[in-house]
């Protein structure tokens, strides 16, 4: 077993640095410029679109929102990375890594543009305002090549619902023992119960609990980095400082040097959005809005979040607290701990495993529905199997909170490395479908119009069925009750 999880390691670290890296940042590039640099010249029109969306649901006895759509999407997004994972960037790869976080998030914004731009586009409608989509469905739909597309299904099911969500749960149990002294076993089963109760209930009761977990989960997390950098406020200028002096010039205790810095950054940042790797999508196409470019935006400001925000957070209260060292054993979520009791004292442990609770939770719910959509698109027939699917995911929680998963983890990165490598090859022969759509959008809002997709715009009506003429009128929306 041992030498499995070796040998998988390796190849994990040669696709990742040489290849997956490459791919994606040379995507992301092509993209942002195809685009207009879309992820900044659009900037207020996402918040504009998200800020809009919020209290509104669409008409429609089951219909998803476009902020519901976007919780989803951030409940997989962020995770127990955006807290561990940075926290082990900056032990591997110094402060400077942070800035080649943000780097590959304004990268990335485009790519997550484009992706769920062409889900919208190819989404299947499933009855009562629900939508089913991502890069599966544009893989048949639009490139017309099903068995790329069945793998892709496949993939993404066993990555995200059954490997990722284990990972999550471990990551739950061993915080909560570390905290309060609680059982593995017993978190499992708790856990278990949880997870049930959540997917049971369909996508409907998973947007619902998304919308109210994320937006609290992410302001209470916010709300600690704030108050740690107001006690440190004098110390702020320094550490931007520090950000940008190591990013280009790395600390000797730095092995590899900029090298290094900048490869750490990268996948670190690339880990946490998601942007590219095709799982953002499948949340993107359940919302139901006017025009396709609409969840886009909205989905591209969704990498800000996770990366400028809540990344951000973590490396601010690491970076301002002076309790990292570079190459250090201290890392991931120990460092974190360390960093939080040493302004909040020992009770921060507690407070932070609460934290994780909430960020690891959310994660597991996001990602089981990614895993839920891909079901659905081996046929109409998929009831028994869509049960034992779920029966699966939350026996691979109790098993995620017993076991240690470093075969697992290694597991992901590869099953990640082909997931990555599918959607990209999609996309890249697809984008030009994303700009003729932005430029429509565009047009029509030049025109003062809110703007309604047409398919005429596009080359070709081939797997378009979600946009008849029950769908070309301007949005109606009721307030929640």
């Amino acid at each position: 077993m041992d030498l499995l999880n070796s040998a998988i390691g390796s190849i994990n670290e040669f696709l990742w640095t040489y290849i997956i890296i490459v791919v994606l940042v040379g995507c992301g590039l092509w993209f942002t410029l195809m685009t207009g640099f879309i992820q900044l010249r659009a900037l207020p029109e996402m918040v504009r679109l998200l800020a809009g969306d919020l209290g509104r649901r669409p008409s429609g006895r089951k219909a998803i929102s476009s902020f519901q759509a976007f919780c989803v999407s951030t409940a997989s997004r962020v995770g127990v990375g955006n807290i561990a994972g940075v926290a082990i960037a900056i032990v591997t790869g110094g402060p400077g890594a942070v800035f080649w976080m943000w780097v590959i998030a304004f990268i990335g914004a485009a790519t997550g543009f484009v992706e769920s731009t062409l889900a919208q586009i190819y989404k299947i409608p499933r009855g009562h305002g629900l939508f089913h989509g991502g890069p599966a469905y544009y893989i048949q739909n639009a490139l017309g090549q099903p068995d790329i597309a069945k793998l892709f299904a496949v993939l993404i099911s066993v990555t995200f619902g059954l490997i990722y969500v284990s990972v999550q749960a471990n990551t739950i149990a061993l915080s909560m023992e570390k905290a309060f002294g609680a059982d593995t076993y017993m978190m499992g089963g708790v856990l278990a119960v949880l997870s049930g109760a959540v997917i049971f209930g369909g996508i409907h009761r998973i947007a619902g609990f998304t919308t109210l977990l994320v937006p609290l989960m992410a302001g209470i997390y916010l709300f600690i980095a704030i108050a740690v950098i107001i006690l440190h406020i004098e110390e702020v200028p320094g550490m931007f400082a520090l950000i940008l002096h190591d990013a280009f010039r790395p600390q000797a205790a730095v092995g590899g040097g900029i090298g290094t810095v900048i490869l750490t950054g990268v996948r670190r940042g690339l880990f946490s959005n998601e942007a590219g790797e095709g799982s953002i999508p499948n949340a993107a196409a359940t919302a139901h809005v006017t025009h396709p470019v609409k969840q886009g935006l909205v989905q591209a400001f969704g990498v800000y979040v996770d990366t400028w925000f809540v990344c951000s957070a973590t490396a601010f209260i690491v970076l301002l607290t002076g309790q990292y060292t570079i190459g250090g054993e201290t890392t991931g979520i120990a460092l974190a701990q360390d960093s939080l009791a040493s302004v909040f004292g020992s009770g921060a442990s507690s407070l932070l495993a609460i934290l994780i609770f909430l960020f690891a939770f959310s994660s597991v719910v996001g990602n089981y529905y990614y895993g839920e959509i891909n079901i659905h698109f081996f046929g109409q027939n998929t009831h028994l199997a869509l049960i034992l699917y779920r029966i699966a995911v939350i026996g691979m929680v109790f098993f995620g909170c017993i076991a240690a998963l470093p075969l697992v983890w290694n597991l992901a990165d590869l099953f990640m490395a082909m997931i990555c490598l599918t959607n990209l090859y999609a996309l890249a022969r697809l984008a030009p479908r994303a700009r003729i759509a932005l430029r429509d959008y565009s047009e029509q809002k030049r025109a003062g119009k809110n703007p309604v997709f047409n398919p005429a715009v596009m080359p070709s009506a081939q797997g378009i069925t979600a946009w008849d003429a029950d769908q070309l009128h301007p949005q109606k929306y009721e307030q929640k009750s």
